[in-house]
């Protein structure tokens, strides 16, 4: 009976055009991973009180009613209220739930109300006591002062994208001890713009289960969605204990690993950002570095800023190539490794920016620098790409622009020592941060608030692995000499 749910799926999705798939944010779950997030649910009995909010054509609640059929969760009841706001796929809705009909005591209800709207009418008059839900939710920006925002906060809810808003509600309106299991993105588990979210979700709910797909296309791929999501079980109002990490390469989960690990491994107690960490391996487990990486960048008297320049900002003032009033204008594509070339004939991106008092104020002075860019490209072999500015590079330039692409490492809006320039950035290359830095970064974006919450040597080690690096590359260069 499950495939009637698969096949409404493949013909919806083709037939739906990807404008309208992204005016909903609608991305409809393949059957093998319904069937695996069905599968995460505690075995249970009693009754059954079943929420799947922006149920699509019926996916998720018919590997969770497939699962019921086969005697694997014996309830006495189960009451369905499936919300899909999107009524041209109800018929396809109604045809997926209705084979479970000989189900003992199984209704269901299709809802083609908002589900935010009707959730916050059911949080103000308390009439909420779901005991499961089964939630693969819309994916979409939502404004600050949008009217979705406002019905949020009118329940103290906080968030900035609607897959985490669904997953709030659900959590909201789960009986104690009530059980979610929803495929998002990764994208909430880091960054300032999800703390609420994280908060709401840690304050409410326990972590029971995290799976990671290793490819960030195979989750939706009929759907081309490059986003790295993951599958998360939650207990709402549940004590915080251990939490089960699973991963596999793509949905067919034929290379299923799955290993336990202690809530601090998940949730840093010191962490004030509140990450939510998400490591694949016990033997090679980043997140836990030895005490001689244990530094903030505070502590290292360094600071990371994000470029000033927004270039549509101040387009009067940017150069394709110098000119005598300019200074250098970096991006990202003016580092390839390592290091800096400048200028780039032919770039379409410009080289230069002029110096005057309406540019002064988002200058730096030419001098050392480690730059990272802010976005990798979808799948880089590494997120984090650190390079070195080499004051050489730009002649007598006295200052410097740094687009708004990049994010930059200084002292007080000042250069580093050669030595520390470069040893930080040899540091950052490493493999070893870079796993670290998937386990709570999810996207290809690198922010400036990612990069404090790494954790660094000491000043002191990082200036002598710089020396080092300075000394091989001299070896090298007296090697090379005719």
């Amino acid at each position: 009976m499950f495939t009637v749910a698969e096949k409404n799926r493949l013909k919806v999705s083709k037939r739906t055009d990807a404008k309208k798939k992204s005016q909903l944010g609608q991305y409809l779950t393949p059957a093998t991973t319904a069937s695996f997030m069905a599968g995460l649910f505690p075995e249970s009995s009693g009754e059954c009180r079943l929420l799947d909010a922006g149920a699509g054509i019926g996916s998720l609640s018919s590997a969770f009613l497939e699962r019921c059929s086969k005697g694997n969760m014996n309830f006495q009841s189960i009451r369905l209220k499936a919300y899909e706001i999107d009524d041209v796929i109800h018929e396809e809705l109604q045809n997926s739930l209705s084979q479970y009909n000989a189900l003992p005591h199984f209704s269901y209800e299709i809802i083609g109300n908002d589900f935010i709207e009707a959730a916050v009418n059911a949080i103000q008059f308390r009439e909420y006591d779901f005991t499961h839900a089964i939630v693969n939710p819309p994916y979409k920006k939502i404004g600050s002062y949008s009217r979705e925002r406002l019905l949020l906060r009118d329940v103290d809810i906080e968030t900035v994208n609607l897959y985490s808003a669904f997953v709030a509600l659900a959590i909201a309106l789960a009986a104690p001890g009530g059980q979610i299991v929803a495929i998002i993105p990764r994208s909430f588990c880091n960054g300032p713009y999800y703390r609420p979210f994280r908060d709401f979700l840690l304050d409410y709910a326990a972590i029971r289960h995290i799976h990671l797909f290793d490819s960030r296309s195979q989750a939706f791929r009929d759907d081309a969605v490059l986003q790295e999501n993951i599958i998360i079980r939650l207990e709402r109002d549940g004590r915080v204990g251990p939490v089960t990490v699973s991963t596999s390469t793509d949905d067919t989960f034929n290379d299923l690993a799955t290993t336990e690990y202690p809530f601090e491994s998940i949730l840093w107690p010191d962490d004030r950002e509140r990450f939510i960490h998400v490591p694949t391996s016990r033997e090679n487990d980043s997140t836990k570095f030895s005490p001689a990486i244990s530094c903030q960048l505070s502590d290292l008297g360094i600071q990371v800023s994000t470029g000033p320049v927004v270039d549509f900002r101040l387009k009067e003032h940017l150069r394709a190539m110098p000119e005598a009033d300019t200074v250098p204008l970096l991006y990202p594509g003016h580092f390839s490794g390592i290091k800096s070339r400048w200028p780039i004939a032919g770039m379409k991106k410009p080289n230069a920016i002029v110096r005057n008092p309406d540019t002064e104020k988002w200058l730096y002075q030419n001098a050392f620098y480690c730059v990272v860019r802010r976005f990798s490209s979808k799948e880089e072999k590494r997120r984090i790409v650190a390079s070195v500015v080499e004051p050489d590079a730009f002649g007598d330039a006295a200052m410097l622009g740094f687009e708004n692409h990049l994010n930059l490492f200084h002292e007080n809006k000042k250069g580093l020592p050669e030595a520390l320039a470069r040893g930080l950035a040899v540091y950052l290359n490493t493999s070893a941060v870079d796993e670290h830095f998937r386990s709570f970064n999810g996207h290809t974006q690198v922010n400036a608030t990612d990069l404090r919450q790494i954790r660094y040597p000491s000043r002191d080690a990082l200036i002598a692995l710089g020396k080092w690096v300075m000394q091989q590359e001299h070896c090298h260069a007296e090697i090379a000499e005719p």
